[in-house]
């Protein structure tokens, strides 16, 4: 059973800038395509970063151009880069597989609020 833990998150203010990572204890972490999904309050769980096993990323609109998904294979690492947060980027953020769906963990909260 893979684990994922998230953290990196926080309180910011708009404008800012704040660094997620999720460490995995999968051994097949490198064969995997994976992903940054967030879910607000009364909201649907959503897809905002994904990266294939070759580096490929994939964004939504929304966050196009101000977020950033990277992979360290060795580290078993995800990250997300995120600049020029908004008030509506205030959500708590989960990795997992792209395809592949793992047992969720337990996220990590970001509030963007001046």
């Amino acid at each position: 059973q893979v684990q994922l833990v998230e953290s990196g998150g926080g309180l910011v203010q708009p404008g800012g800038s704040l660094r997620l990572s999720c460490v995995t204890s999968g051994s097949i972490f490198s064969t995997q395509a994976m992903a940054w999904y967030r879910q607000a309050p009364g909201k649907q769980r959503e897809l905002v970063a994904g990266i294939s096993s070759g580096g490929r990323t994939e964004y939504p609109d929304s966050v196009k151009g101000r977020f950033t998904i990277s992979r360290d294979n060795a580290k078993n690492t995800v990250y997300l880069q995120m600049n020029s947060l908004k008030p509506d980027d205030t959500a708590v953020y989960y990795c997992n597989g792209r395809y592949l769906l793992s047992t969720w963990g337990q996220g990590t909260q970001v509030t963007v609020s001046s």
